[in-house]
């Protein structure tokens, strides 16, 4: 990756020197930040992801930190989810919407204390909305970016490996809570969370100090569990449905339209809440479903349409070759007319037409 022009405008992580050593062969942009997106190929990758463990650079989740008297009036505001019972080892997935209850960013919300929280973000710049909406109220609180870059350790054998660094504690983390960890005499928030479903933990590494040391370590004492530097694997995460901001929900979308509607669930005043009760009542006239495509498609780097008796009814935001299930697995926002399971479509490819299926549900 000698052509890769780094300025101030996109930044490289604390994990760089460990990605390029490992090959990179591409990246994407993510937060203004190199997202490593390729290395020996996404099918082999693929198959190694469920097999083994990876150590993924994803330092491009920033973290907009939230922290004084008015924190959990803030987060009660920008979120549609019941913060309430909120415990403070506890991580929670949030929509988060304008006043149009159109997603601005679907977020992890980690809470550090009652007054203190991170918000670790999708690809956006939704600090400067989180900023806007305290300065406009005039809340007590202060906001900003810190030093902190997630490491997300995914696969079969996480368990194991994180063991050798952190103890047989880490172990007893639960899905989407938090233990505070031991790194060289470093405390470090270690997560039960990542966006695969391979199982695994994200690491928020504070400092960039204690960043190299880690990765080198993760990777000396894998070596027996085949450990491998990986990334988001784009066939993974379709058959599982994990969906990604910017491609298969954007600002025209609602939560109910994505599927985040349970989510939803807050008795208080928050941003949108109207829009999205409005929905609730009515149903929404579109959503996710997962399709499954016939014969060979080329890369999906646009949407591409859904049809029904050649009238468009949808359309596919992501798709690919799954080996494992023999088809092309797809993610798609379907008319609520057409989205019933079993239902058949065709998609519009760059390569021509190809008949589709709505699925029951995703593949893993």
């Amino acid at each position: 990756m000698e052509n890769v022009n780094i300025t101030k405008r996109i930044r490289r992580t604390h994990f760089s020197l460990g990605v390029q050593a490992a090959g990179v062969s591409s990246y994407t942009l993510y937060n203004r930040m190199l997202l490593p997106a390729e290395f020996d190929g996404y099918v082999d990758d693929y198959h190694h992801l469920k097999k083994h463990v990876q150590v993924w650079d994803v330092a491009c989740e920033r973290q907009v930190d939230i922290q004084g008297p008015d924190a959990a009036h803030l987060m009660d505001l920008i979120s549609p989810r019941d913060m309430r019972k909120m415990a403070d080892d506890q991580c929670y997935y949030i929509p988060v919407m304008n006043r149009q209850g159109r997603m601005l960013n679907d977020p992890v919300a980690v809470k550090l204390a009652a007054d203190h929280f991170w918000i670790s973000i999708a690809d956006g710049d939704f600090i400067q909305y989180v900023m806007g909406v305290s300065d406009a109220l005039g809340l007590d609180v202060t906001i900003h970016e810190p030093d902190v870059s997630p490491l997300a350790i995914q696969g079969p054998k996480s368990d194991d490996l994180m063991a050798r660094i952190f103890g047989n504690e880490v172990r007893d983390i639960r899905f989407f809570r938090y233990k505070r960890l031991s790194f060289e005499g470093h405390e470090m928030l270690v997560a039960r969370s990542g966006y695969s479903k391979q199982g695994g933990f994200e690491i928020y590494v504070e400092g960039s100090e204690y960043a190299m040391p880690l990765w080198d370590r993760l990777m000396s004492t894998g070596e027996d569990l085949q450990v491998r530097v990986g990334c988001p694997n784009l066939i993974e995460r379709i058959e599982g449905g994990l969906l990604s901001y910017g491609n298969d929900m954007n600002r025209d979308n609602t939560p109910h339209e994505v599927g985040l509607g349970r989510f939803c669930n807050s008795p208080l005043d928050y941003i949108g809440k109207t829009a999205v009760e409005t929905e609730r009542n009515i149903g929404p006239s579109q959503q996710i479903r997962a399709i499954a495509i016939d014969g060979s498609i080329p890369f999906c780097e646009t949407a591409m349409p859904l049809l029904a008796d050649g009238k468009q009814v949808g359309q596919v935001t992501s798709a690919v070759f799954s080996p494992d299930f023999g088809t092309n697995v797809a993610i798609g926002m379907v008319a609520n007319t057409h989205w019933d399971a079993g239902t058949k479509l065709e998609v519009e490819t760059l390569d021509g037409m190809r008949s589709a299926s709505v699925q029951k549900g995703f593949w893993i």
